[in-house]
């Protein structure tokens, strides 16, 4: 028998809605967000240990939380979610425009962005996220389509980071990339082949902002993508085994973007 129409209809609104949140998980995730004056919650659900050890967080949230029984966790998470009793539902965060987060005049001219370029994994997204905070990025960027989403998995990863370093996911990365460009940037693909270093790369460019541009693991950068910087760089080893994880590849681009206008690590 085919479902009415308002039947259909309603499913497919609160399949949408579903969508449109994100469940955060585990103590850091969750203080961090409860504590992040951009972030929209909805449903907070903890233990009654998990209630008493973010007990100023919640209390400066201004929400009710709902009190689980730890062996029966009313929440929509994966089996293997280390949640240690505590989880947020949310709407993802909203930075803005790429060119009101990553604008010089307003990043600074010593701007440094993150472009990913299908990078999917969460942990490698959030461990990058970590970075970017560190050194002062003005935001990581990844497509929408085929990057990694904000999750409560790339939350746990980035270690609150996502509360406050911005992540834009964007339609399109040449396109991006081509904004970035006509506002200055200097965008450095960092590829295992390229005959200039790191170092060099980074001393052709001088004072102007930087876009660092990684690929996926395996994969690396996409043809359209490694066309559309302005150099490749590798990141020069001192063995014959000479690759690294996408996520210390992108802390040491940057450091190596930092130590060049002579801030100290």
């Amino acid at each position: 028998m085919k479902k009415p129409d308002w039947v259909i209809e309603k499913e497919r609104a609160r399949r949408a809605a579903a969508a449109a949140t994100v469940w955060l998980f585990g103590l850091h995730a969750v203080r961090d967000a409860l504590e992040n004056p951009r972030r929209e919650r909805l449903r907070l659900v903890v233990t009654r240990n998990a209630a008493d050890r973010l007990a100023p967080a919640i209390a400066a949230s201004g929400m009710t939380p709902e009190i689980a029984d730890p062996r029966r966790f009313p929440v929509p998470l994966d089996p293997a979610s280390v949640h240690q009793g505590a989880a947020l539902e949310a709407r993802p965060l909203d930075w803005g425009g790429l060119a009101a987060v990553c604008d010089p005049s307003h990043a600074g001219a010593a701007a440094v962005a993150v472009l990913l370029d299908r990078v999917t994994d969460p942990h490698n997204v959030g461990a990058i996220l970590r970075s970017a905070e560190v050194f002062g990025a003005c935001a990581v960027i990844a497509p929408a389509r085929h990057s990694a989403p904000e999750t409560g998995a790339l939350a746990k990863a980035a270690s609150g980071a996502l509360e406050r370093q911005p992540y834009l996911r964007i339609r399109n990365l040449a396109d991006a990339m081509g904004e970035l460009q006509a506002m200055g940037y200097a965008l450095i693909g960092l590829d295992g082949d390229a005959q200039a270093t790191l170092g060099e790369a980074m001393g052709a460019v001088g004072g102007r902002p930087v876009g660092l541009v990684l690929g996926a693991e395996g994969a690396g950068l996409r043809d359209r993508t490694r066309n559309s910087c302005d150099t490749l760089a590798r990141i020069p080893s001192a063995g014959a085994f000479g690759s690294l994880n996408v996520s210390n590849a992108a802390a040491v681009g940057l450091y190596a973007a930092t130590i060049r206008h002579g801030v100290p690590a």
